[in-house]
């Protein structure tokens, strides 16, 4: 075969291989289209808006993939996170505190995954088992045995008080729009654009893909891979922190029980979905967003077709294969048609 009739070939499989996460959005984004009575700006507008938390939850797990880790506790971090946040805004009445103790609470949750993981060394995938235990439990627990006034009155709920003179101002920003966009979905896009940048520009986005592509040539470099490890467990930590503090916007409760229930799972997958290597040191960022955005269009299609909702997940884990096939398989085929040139 002719140089000219591989390289065609092989160019193609890259770019499937690289790209995935576009050409699955647009494949979902046309089902979804061809399911619904007729796409309305409303319709596409509220897809950013319920993407807005996990894909923000799914950028500090593609962070952590990319080092070649993974944290399962962020489900329930989240839960715990949102209902601390009710109990301090119902305390203080201030949205900035609530905000501030949202994102360095989540941060210090982080913090102590990441020592665990980073400093002493353990197991990730251990570490984070059992932080989700304890911070599902502790939303739990605290959600029972606080005062009934510092949870807005609400026996299993965690319940942000509406006779704060804050109240409607935190809720109108949760569910508010700026020229027809939901506010929390610009804040997915702003967040996206900021970790694009520092993944791509910054010499820390360097050393966390220096680290996840090989530590111990990482170590040889220079790079204090132990601190790497530490900050973006951290990081992620604090944009759970964001997600939470969003939520409770959004929502005005969190339920310790239900709150976060498989957003481990659904940031995993919106990360791979998004072209991150779960082996780490390869992926992008801008992908994470078409990954959570693709499962949020996916739950509307269900809708839509009024299918039994207890399917989603199965769907969701078929077209998670079928990515992480495309992604394994593309560059097989480009390689192969490389050595046939």
């Amino acid at each position: 075969m002719s140089k000219k009739n591989t390289a065609v070939p092989g160019r193609i499989a890259g770019f499937l291989g690289e790209n995935s996460y576009i050409i699955v959005f647009v494949a979902i984004f046309i089902v979804y289209a061809l399911t619904t009575n007729g796409l309305t700006w409303s319709g596409m507008m509220n897809v950013f808006r319920h993407s807005a938390v996990i894909g923000i939850i799914g950028l500090g797990m593609g962070l952590i993939c990319i080092t070649g880790e993974i944290d399962l506790s962020v489900g329930s971090m989240l839960a715990l996170d949102g209902g601390f946040s009710v109990i301090i805004f119902n305390m203080t009445n201030s949205i900035l505190l609530t905000f501030l103790f949202a994102v360095l609470f989540g941060a210090f949750c982080g913090l102590i995954n990441g020592v665990m993981v980073g400093w002493i060394q353990m197991p990730a995938f251990i570490v984070t088992l059992a932080t989700m235990l304890i911070y599902r439990s502790f939303a739990q627990y605290f959600c029972q045995h606080v005062d009934k006034a510092l949870i807005g009155g609400g026996s299993s709920v965690y319940k942000m008080a509406n006779s704060q003179s804050s109240y409607q101002t935190l809720y109108n920003f949760g569910n508010g729009k700026v020229s027809t966009i939901p506010i929390v979905g610009l804040i997915l896009i702003i967040m996206t654009l900021v970790f694009v940048y520092i993944t791509t520009s910054t010499k820390y986005g360097k050393k966390v893909y220096a680290v996840g592509s090989n530590m111990k040539g990482a170590q040889m470099a220079g790079i204090n891979t132990a601190v790497v490890k530490i900050s973006v467990f951290v990081i992620a930590g604090a944009l759970v922190g964001i997600g939470a503090f969003l939520w409770i916007a959004m929502n005005a409760s969190a339920d310790p029980a239900t709150t976060g229930n498989s957003y481990e799972m659904y940031a995993i997958a919106a990360a791979v979905l998004g072209g991150i290597s779960m082996s780490g040191g390869k992926g992008k960022c801008l992908g994470i967003l078409f990954g959570a955005m693709s499962y949020t269009i996916i739950d509307k299609i269900i809708v839509s077709l009024k299918m039994d909702s207890l399917i989603n997940n199965a769907i969701k884990g078929i077209i998670l294969l079928i990515v992480i096939m495309v992604q394994i398989v593309g560059p097989q085929i480009k390689q192969k048609f490389k050595k046939t040139e």
